[in-house]
């Protein structure tokens, strides 16, 4: 990405998690992207690590 690209008037309004998570801004939807795929990593993951049951 360059850089050049102007967030709409409508971003300017965002606050809080809006502000980083939304889908006005290309940053906004990259943002979502990622905590999508942390979220799936972090559960496999945890899967992989959690003990076994033993019968």
């Amino acid at each position: 990405m360059s850089g050049d690209h102007a967030d709409p008037p409508e971003a300017a309004k965002l606050t809080g998690l809006a502000k980083h998570f939304n889908s006005i801004t290309l940053r906004g939807r990259a943002n979502v992207a990622m905590a999508t795929y942390a979220v799936g990593a972090l559960i496999g993951i945890y899967l992989y690590v959690k003990p076994s049951k033993k019968k």
